[in-house]
């Protein structure tokens, strides 16, 4: 099977190409390098440089590589950027998308995976949430996320396509081989700003708001291994391969949420570091709490996590940066 990965240089995109290398499949990229690196892929996959909404890129990839599937990564992702650019993030998250969806039907492919996100859901009152549950997006990042599935729903029903979006909980960690990990520039992922912080390649890190109605006053996530959204994606083509048509969504999470602050306690811990850690307001488009219901992915396309745990994140990610960092010797898992 070929697989065009759109962003597939960056921090997840680059872990499935590796994973579906791994098994044997054909894999093309394309990424314009605004924030991925060139370095993070392999030196015989085939890569593009360009944008996801240039028509004449998409059609030369689709014309010169027999791809039988799509898996759409590449967008811009944070949260408060989108609140001060929102009309940037309509265009490159959705009006993008919609020449790759556009293009992707002109070409007959008939297998399209979505990265979307759980901040289409918001603030809900709904814990764990479920695929059902409301969505209320707060931001103008999960506003141009749920669009595309919207699209995706529409043009599955009207041209036969089988397609399926992911809605990703707070991804973290990095290749348990050593061969890939979160190194985007100016990363706001809370675990790499901790990790990057007890490095000491950040003088200090921020915690923002200590005043939210949960267990310790800081914001709670459901943080996912990305070796195991990896894994999601991968039940997520099989599945669409025996599926003839449709759109299907799924939350991809483990059911568990991590306080901010039992975070930094993990990354402090783990990497025997007690960095500095500065107090400020609440961040603008921040649920107070947001944990998944994630059971429909393991009962409907088979999903079984591996790597579960807090602890386990944040090793790996350390072990990543200090790889990345030329700190110490990387010491992989066997």
């Amino acid at each position: 099977m070929a697989v065009l990965v759109t962003g597939g240089a960056g921090y997840i995109g680059s872990h499935m190409v590796l994973a579906l290398r791994d098994r044997g499949e054909t894999v093309v990229v394309l990424d314009d390098l605004s924030t991925g690196l060139q370095d993070l892929l392999l030196p015989d996959v085939p890569f593009v440089q360009g944008d996801i909404g240039d028509d004449a890129v998409l059609d030369r990839i689709f014309a010169a590589h027999d791809i039988d599937a799509v898996i759409h990564f590449a967008a811009r992702i944070v949260v408060p950027d989108s609140l001060a650019d929102p009309l940037g993030y309509y265009d490159n998250n959705t009006i993008k998308a919609h020449r790759l969806i556009s293009a992707s039907v002109r070409h007959g492919i008939k297998r399209f995976i979505f990265s979307s996100t759980a901040a289409v859901y918001g603030e809900t009152d709904c814990q764990p949430v479920h695929e059902t549950s409301a969505l209320n997006p707060i931001s103008p990042y999960g506003r141009s996320k749920l669009m595309v599935e919207w699209m995706l729903r529409d043009a599955a029903a009207a041209h036969g396509i089988a397609a399926l979006a992911l809605r990703y909980f707070n991804v973290a960690g990095a290749d348990p081989l050593g061969r890939a990990g979160q190194s985007g520039r100016n990363a706001t992922h809370l675990i790499k700003v901790a990790v990057e912080t007890a490095l000491g390649l950040r003088p200090h890190m921020t915690l923002f708001g200590t005043d939210y109605p949960t267990r310790d006053g800081t914001c709670i996530r459901d943080y996912v291994h990305v070796s195991d959204l990896i894994a999601a994606h991968l039940c997520a083509l099989d599945f669409l391969l025996h599926k003839p048509q449709g759109f299907s969504v799924y939350n991809c999470a483990y059911g568990q949420g991590a306080s901010v602050l039992e975070v930094i306690d993990s990354v402090k811990r783990i990497s025997g570091v007690d960095f500095t850690v500065r107090q400020a307001g609440r961040r603008a488009g921040d649920p107070a709490s947001i944990i998944a219901n994630g059971e429909s992915l393991r009962r409907d396309l088979g999903w079984q996590p591996r790597h579960d745990s807090l602890d386990e994140m944040v090793r790996h990610a350390l072990m990543w940066e200090r790889k990345r960092s030329n700190l110490q010797p990387y010491e992989p898992d066997r």
